[in-house]
């Protein structure tokens, strides 16, 4: 077992970190909602249904959501089975800038590709339940079974996976047409026009165009995983009127003063990933000099790199980088051991195999959308720029000595992986990054954003909501998810750290049955 002396150097300047219990496991309704005058939400039996709505013109009913009319289209593509599931493919065209003001965009439309899922029986006189994906920028599943969380969801709801705009089959923003879009200018002008509340927008056509009026009265239900519950938030915030119940897994997003909320959360993150990385070399104890031995290595080549197949730089600092995905969901401390242990040849020089996995792990080539806007989904309204916020922190004390691939490895102690941060470096040393720099660095720049959450409507709510925050979770953190959970009115929270932010993955049936009774038997004052 390693000694906590090893990576006492990391952690040492932060006193503030929680030492947690080894086992919570409690549901809380926050109390500022409980009254002594309260209701329970009663739910209309299952009415029948008529067959798809076929597309039709566009309704001229303003809400606050809806942009000027572009005739909205909809059309039902194949049907096909895998096992377990019926799956029904849908087409939506929708605006692509939903602000009414006269600009590059106005009138222009995208496509947004869907996947209904029922179960064998089709019961089509089911509600219907919307997911979105977490990301930024990563499309929705691709069934290839019931399986997981969709096994018990198709019992209750008729699932779609929408593939959010820019992903996917909906519009998709690659590397290669992105640079079509123009200069950094124009680009960071279209990337804009693709966070969350462009997304609920969309989703709101999808719902008028998809779901009958006389099933559960036109409303449905949404599934929100990571970045998807803010993007439910969001809905909550600006369209709840379409909503029946809400569900949301790890992604209660911050709410804080500030109208950009990201060098908060960045400050949070790298606390929690120097705690992530003390749990890591606990259950890896040798990888401490294995690490050490890879930046070495590394720092020591001419380039102070070694360049991989796809042109990509690969330095100590983009080495650190792995720990996104290796130490925040289930089985990922695994993953990245064997990983590591895939490095060095008999040699001692690096493995063809570690060249190719490590480009594998992440999507920089495949879903550009998720690093160029990953700090923008935290801003909004004035004055709001979040002007590379996770290079702020990290360059900052105590991250700056902490996180220091070359002094560590020189004072021969732990090298600290790093978290969920898109930092500016990445942009050189990402060969699919490289030519996006200065379109992040106006993005970074830009202070005037959308708004994303209305808090005023959120401590109004009337919708049930559920969710579930991951005490040990890595991407969302726990303080903010519980000053959120307080804000949202009749909102049932689950705490737990059974899970880490991959539970909807993990063990999605239970997590989803459970999140279900607890929308069910909301309670409103």
């Amino acid at each position: 077992m390693l000694s906590r002396t090893v990576v006492n150097g990391a952690l040492g300047q932060l006193s503030n970190i929680r030492s947690l219990p080894s086992r919570l496991h409690r549901t809380v309704l926050p109390p500022s909602f409980s009254s002594t005058a309260q209701r329970r939400v009663k739910y209309k039996p299952l009415t029948s249904m008529d067959s798809l709505r076929p597309a039709s013109a566009c309704k001229r009913q303003r809400t606050s959501v809806e942009a000027d009319c572009v005739a909205p289209r909809h059309e039902v593509g194949k049907t096909f089975n895998v096992p377990g599931l019926v799956v029904r493919e849908h087409t939506f065209t929708v605006p692509l800038d939903y602000s009414n003001q006269a600009g590059p965009f106005k009138g222009q439309t995208i496509t947004l590709f869907a996947r209904e899922l029922l179960a064998p029986a089709k019961n089509e006189n089911l509600p219907f339940l919307v997911y979105l994906q977490g990301g930024p920028g990563f499309e929705a599943p691709r069934p290839c079974e019931a399986s997981i969380w969709i096994k018990s969801a198709i019992n209750s709801h008729r699932v779609v996976l929408m593939d959010q705009r820019g992903t996917g089959r909906s519009t998709p923003i690659t590397t290669a047409n992105l640079a079509k879009r123009g200069g950094p200018d124009q680009q960071a002008e279209y990337l804009a026009l693709f966070r969350a509340d462009s997304i609920i927008r969309d989703c709101e056509h999808v719902r008028k165009l998809l779901v009958p009026a006389n099933n559960f009265g036109g409303k449905w239900a949404v599934l929100g995983q990571s970045f998807g519950g803010f993007c439910a938030t969001t809905y909550l915030s600006q369209a709840p009127k379409g909503l029946m119940e809400v569900l949301i897994t790890g992604g209660l997003p911050p709410l804080v003063a500030q109208p950009c909320s990201a060098e908060d959360v960045y400050q949070a993150l790298h606390k929690r990933v120097l705690a992530a990385n003390a749990k890591y070399y606990e259950r890896f104890p040798g990888d401490v000099e294995l690490v050490m031995r890879i930046v070495r290595y590394l720092a020591a080549q001419p380039t102070g790199g070694v360049q991989l197949p796809s042109g990509t730089h690969l330095t100590p600092r983009l080495f650190q980088t792995l720990g996104l995905s290796g130490l925040g969901t289930g089985g990922s401390f695994e993953r990245l051991h064997y990983l590591l242990d895939s490095f060095f040849d008999a040699d001692e020089e690096m493995t063809p195999a570690f060249a190719r996995s490590f480009e594998s792990w992440q999507s920089w080539d495949s879903n550009p959308l998720y690093a160029l806007l990953h700090e923008p989904i935290y801003c909004q309204g004035r004055d709001s720029a979040a002007d590379w916020a996770a290079d702020r922190v990290r360059n900052s004390e105590p991250f700056a000595s902490a996180f220091d691939p070359l002094a560590a490895a020189a004072e021969n102690r732990a090298v600290m992986f790093t978290g969920e941060c898109v930092y500016r470096f990445m942009y050189d040393d990402v060969a699919a990054l490289r030519p996006f720099k200065e379109t992040a660095d106006v993005l970074a720049k830009k202070s005037e954003w959308s708004m994303l959450y209305d808090p005023a409507a959120l401590s109004n709510n009337r919708v049930p909501a559920a969710a579930v925050s991951y005490v040990d979770d890595l991407y969302v953190d726990y303080d903010m998810a519980i000053g959120t959970a307080a804000t949202i009115k009749g909102l049932s929270l689950w705490v737990t750290n059974e899970y880490r932010h991959s539970g909807i993955r993990d063990d999605g049936g239970r997590i989803f049955d459970r999140l279900l009774g607890m929308a069910r038997n909301a309670i409103f004052d």
